[in-house]
């Protein structure tokens, strides 16, 4: 059996976003979006209990074992940090890990798009980070936090599960809370931010009616709210939230949405034309007067197009976004289509 750390510093040295652990299958890394053997020796049961207590210490292993799965952070001093998954499947451990870099992602190393900085100037709102698993949302959370951090006297309160980036004390403070360590959950932590004098709140996850429905509530008591959802595209977006509430209530999400709502960020992971790792492209949508109103009016399907022509605010869709990396010839032609939102549109623009 390879050495646990072993295992995990190589993770970090290849490059890896995830290393899966399980039983009857040898280690195995998701490099550059694929999934990859490290070794050739497949894992037995004993094997992956004993990584399983590399990690978890007596009383987290016995609140595993009688809740079937944990979430948790790792940490290799110097090396590297992991959000970490386990779970029993088939009466064995199995584990899953996603890496986080040690070293803090920035908006410029991330080639993000000009108008997020602006978001990140914003004094109250909501901004949403939204894309599907592994789209480095949590990344894309971490560096505008840390614009905020090095540019705004303020208190920067995270609720994340868990937490992943660790966040100095620079112009701002930031107190980080990690849900069922911290605090039990999304709903009580985000409730209780509202007596701690923040000016930034990121909620790693809006989960439920409850979570969603406080936070656009600290949103318009004038907060700067931040978090994610699992959609691609503004008006999907949009439509989510509206559509997690009963329908007698869902006329005045829509008020509450277009009076708080500052802008929505759709990314995806692609990968890149040489085979060199894997590059972001993203839908970026401000909330302008005419937007506000086609949330207000129940128009999403209409958001679209208000993006497709709000160039000047900085605004794209996630469809001009990926033909401007294959213009460049960042990612393929195929990759291109296969990650676009409507493929008829694409064709045209790519052909335009």
């Amino acid at each position: 059996m390879i050495p646990f750390e072993e295992l995990l510093y190589k993770a970090v040295e290849l490059n890896a976003s995830d290393l899966h652990i399980t039983v009857g299958i040898p280690p195995t890394m998701r490099i550059n979006g694929s999934l990859m053997p490290y070794g050739n020796e497949k894992l037995s049961p004993k094997d992956t209990e004993e990584y399983t207590k590399c990690i978890l210490n007596k009383e987290q292993y016995e609140k595993y074992l009688s809740e079937g799965e944990m979430d948790l952070s790792y940490s290799i001093q110097g090396k590297g940090r992991f959000r970490v998954n386990i779970f029993r499947q088939r009466g064995s451990d199995a584990m899953a890990l996603r890496t986080v870099a040690l070293q803090m992602p920035t908006l410029e190393k991330l080639e993000m798009p000009q108008v997020v900085k602006s978001l990140c100037k914003k004094n109250r709102g909501l901004i949403l980070v939204t894309g599907p698993t592994g789209s480095g949302k949590s990344t894309t959370l971490a560096a505008m936090i840390n614009e905020i951090n090095n540019t705004t006297n303020g208190h920067i309160i995270t609720l994340e599960d868990p937490i992943e980036y660790l966040h100095k004390h620079k112009k701002s403070i930031v107190n980080q809370r990690e849900i069922g360590h911290d605090t039990m959950s999304y709903s009580a932590a985000l409730r209780a931010a509202l007596r701690e004098d923040p000016d930034v709140i990121l909620v790693g996850e809006m989960r439920d009616l409850e979570t969603i429905s406080i936070a656009i509530t600290a949103a318009e008591t004038g907060h700067l709210v931040m978090s994610t959802l699992h959609t691609i595209g503004a008006s999907k977006t949009i439509d989510r939230i509206v559509d997690v509430f009963p329908p007698h209530q869902q006329q005045q999400i829509k008020v509450q949405l277009s009076s708080v709502l500052e802008g929505i960020i759709s990314q995806q992971l692609i990968p890149k034309a040489n085979g060199q790792g894997r590059t972001c492209a993203f839908e970026i949508m401000v909330a302008t007067p005419a937007i506000r109103n086609l949330i207000r009016e129940g128009k999403t399907h209409q958001i679209d197009s208000a993006v497709q022509t709000g160039g000047k605010y900085g605004m794209k869709t996630m469809d001009m976004s990926l033909v401007e990396l294959y213009k460049k010839g960042i990612i393929t032609y195929d990759d291109a289509i296969t990650y676009c939102v409507d493929k008829d549109i694409m064709e045209r623009l790519i052909n335009f």
